[in-house]
């Protein structure tokens, strides 16, 4: 029972990340390195405000350099990058792309120790890749490389941060939860340094814009990550891994509902392309059989 808790627990993030694109393009113009600040400290005060009622939590924070570079690189490289994204870049075309890091994660998982490439691996990221060629170039069948942008970039860089990180936390499964709250709160403060040093500050324009910014700190960058954390280290990962690669359709669905994203064949088809590719290069996890008893 606790492990089927946890595991739903864990499947909330995905739920919560599905709403990241959308509610980044709500935000307004706001600067990188200033929304990543804003969010990130909602996120970490999310976490801290329990620290005084639980025993050991503040305790958690005492870990090792390679947990604080892990953790602060993935999350603060991660949302830089996608922020700045977002920016470049129409939402959608860069949450389908960013969203190949469920595939990336099963390519990067098969060359840990004890594990191989396999045809189906390839297979899947060559789907993978083609969905991210459809909607970079709208499905007009033009030269890929004419209609690649810089936002577009910076999209792969996403996936690959990300599912790299997510294969390099395997190490550290007995680090408690808590210690992500410190994540989230040096990331603030070194996204806000940066944005003293390179950016101009434009704050939200209205309620909506700050709503928007409100609930980025609260969910996807905030809640999100705790839920995960919990959900990966207690619960079914295999479940989760799975469930994961349903976040293309999810993200897409939601951009285009709030009419950030049109409803178009390109779209559908890259969206397709890519969750299949996820679940082809997943086939070994998704159908694992269980061993003789």
């Amino acid at each position: 029972m606790a492990r089927s808790r946890a595991t739903l627990i864990g499947f909330t993030a995905i739920l919560m990340w599905a709403l990241l694109a959308m509610l980044t393009a709500a935000s307004g113009a706001v600067p990188p390195f200033q929304l990543a600040a804003m969010t990130f400290l909602i996120g970490g005060l999310l976490g801290a405000v329990t620290w005084p009622f639980r025993k050991g939590a503040v305790a958690a924070l005492r870990q090792g350099l390679p947990v604080w570079l892990l953790g602060i690189g993935g999350l603060f490289g991660y949302h830089f990058v996608y922020f700045s994204a977002i920016r470049a870049a129409p939402p959608v075309e860069v949450s389908l792309i960013a969203y190949l890091w469920p595939l990336f994660l099963v390519v990067f998982t098969a060359f840990l120790p004890g594990e191989r490439v396999k045809l189906h691996h390839i297979i899947g990221v060559l789907l993978g890749l083609a969905g991210a060629a459809v909607i970079i170039t709208g499905g007009r069948g033009v030269d890929i490389f004419s209609s690649f942008g810089f936002g577009h970039l910076l999209a792969f860089a996403c996936a690959l941060i990300w599912s790299g990180y997510s294969v390099l936390s395997r190490r550290f499964g007995e680090v408690s939860t808590d210690v992500v709250a410190g994540f989230c709160l040096l990331t603030a403060v070194l996204s806000a340094a940066c944005h003293v040093m390179f950016e101009t500050t434009v704050w939200p324009q209205d309620s909506s814009q700050w709503g928007a910014v409100l609930c980025l700190g609260l969910l996807p960058v905030g809640a999100a990550f705790y839920t995960w954390d919990y959900g990966v280290k207690h619960g079914d990962i295999l479940v989760l891994g799975a469930a994961s690669y349903a976040s293309p359709l999810l993200s897409t669905m939601v951009l285009v509902a709030a009419g950030f994203a049109p409803f178009t064949w390109p779209v559908v088809m890259a969206c397709l392309l890519i969750t299949l590719g996820a679940l082809i290069a997943a086939k070994d996890m998704l159908f694992r059989r269980k061993p003789a008893t």
